[in-house]
Order: C-alpha cells, then sequence, then structure tokens
C-alpha cells in the first residue's frame, strides 16, 4: 500500500569536506531500503532561523516529518521509519530489543570516540589529539570486530536499521584510514555499502550538495 511521502530536512549547502556523510544520509537511507518515498526541504547552514529553532531545539539536521509527526535525531527517524517494516526491523519483541541496543550502542559506545578522532585529525589537524583520540578508538573497534567476526550484520544474517546507523557512524573514520586495521569492519561496511538503496540514498544527496554548490556558484 502506498504512503505519503515523508520530507527530511537537511541544510542548503555544507562545504566539501561533509559531503555524503550528513546525517540525513540515516534517515534517507532507511526510506530507501523500507521503499517510504521522500522530499528533500533545506533550512540554512549559516544564518539560523526561528523557524529552523522551532522543529530543531539545537538548531541541527536533519529533521523528518512525517504527517503531523516531527522528529529530531537520525536515530530516532531512522527507528521511526523502520517500525513496522519487517525488512529493518525484526517483529519480535526481543529482536526489536536488539536493534534499538545496537542503534543506541552505535550512538553512544562507537560514535562518540570516532566524532573525537575525527574532529582532531581531519577538522583540527592536531596531531597530539589525533594520537590521544586513536588510542581510545582503536580498543573500541577492535571490540566491534569481535562482535561482527563471522556474521554478515549486527544481528547474524539479517540486515536491520541497526546495520545502518552503525554503517554511517562507521563510515567517515573508515574513509580517512582509521579502521585500516580492521578488515572484519571495513567488509561489513562494504557490504553495506553495496546495497541498492545505499547507494541511492547516496547519489540523492551528493545530487543535492552538487545543485547548491551549482547554486551558490552562479549567485
Amino acid at each position: 500500500m502506498s504512503r505519503d511521502p515523508v520530507t527530511i530536512v537537511t541544510y542548503d549547502w555544507v562545504p566539501e569536506f561533509p559531503r555524503g556523510y550528513v546525517r540525513d544520509m540515516r534517515p534517507r537511507w532507511t526510506a530507501e531500503e523500507a521503499g517510504i518515498p521522500y522530499k528533500i526541504e533545506t533550512v540554512p547552514l549559516n544564518d539560523k532561523t526561528p523557524g529552523h529553532l522551532a522543529i530543531q531545539p539545537f538548531h541541527q539536521v536533519p529533521i523528518l516529518k512525517d504527517g503531523d509527526l516531527t522528529l529530531f535525531e537520525s536515530g530516532a527517524m531512522a527507528l521511526h521509519l523502520a517500525d513496522g517494516q519487517p525488512e529493518l526491523m525484526p517483529e519480535d519483541r526481543t529482536g526489536r530489543a536488539r536493534v534499538n541496543q545496537w542503534v543506541i550502542a552505535a550512538l553512544n559506545s562507537v560514535e562518540l570516540p570516532v566524532m573525537a578522532w575525527i574532529i582532531a585529525a581531519a577538522f583540527d589537524k592536531d596531531d597530539r589529539a589525533a594520537a590521544n583520540a586513536n588510542d581510545r578508538l582503536q580498543p573500541r573497534l577492535a571490540q566491534l570486530a569481535d562482535v561482527l567476526d563471522g556474521k554478515d550484520w549486527l544481528l547474524g544474517d539479517r540486515f536491520s536499521v541497526a546495520d545502518i546507523i552503525m554503517v554511517e557512524v562507521l563510515r567517515p573514520a573508515a574513509d580517512e584510514g582509521a579502521l585500516a586495521d580492521h578488515p572484519v569492519l571495513l567488509d561489513y561496511i562494504a557490504r553495506a555499502k553495496a546495497r541498492p538503496a545505499f547507494q541511492r540514498a547516496h547519489a540523492d544527496q551528493m545530487a543535492h550538495w552538487q545543485a547548491a554548490e551549482a547554486e551558490r556558484t552562479n549567485a
């Protein structure tokens, strides 16, 4: 049965580095996996507006609008879009709990050290801070690799929305070289990136940034 499109709100433009990684990828990819149509709206990156604050109290993106419901936080959006979608969320209570566990683990236990390293290494170019952050990151990556060793996905042979969030957390660090010592994680990311839904979502986001850049250049 068809449903009305959801709206995913992202920035009107971002610099080159975060393109392909901005967190609207998470609801985009989830919607693509679930076959949920979506459209894109934008808010300004630099000129924060009262309208933006009204729907996102921290002036961030993404934002999801689904009928009368407005959500912020990419994990909450992904879980909402996956609800009732057996290809992304198990129907049994135990399976749903495990998905929730791994979504929260991705956004807390994994993303915090990943982002600390990315900020130090890729943004600040601070070698000492990056080394310290890497010392904290590598044990966490090794622990996650142990979980995934011998499995395709976090739930074993079943892909879920938890994998969308985990892969999106890991992808920037992988592309910057932080996962070089963890082939299990690199293979995990490669499997996820080979999924047609990921490829559609990523291409759609990149097309958005390319159009935004062209508009900015021609303004």
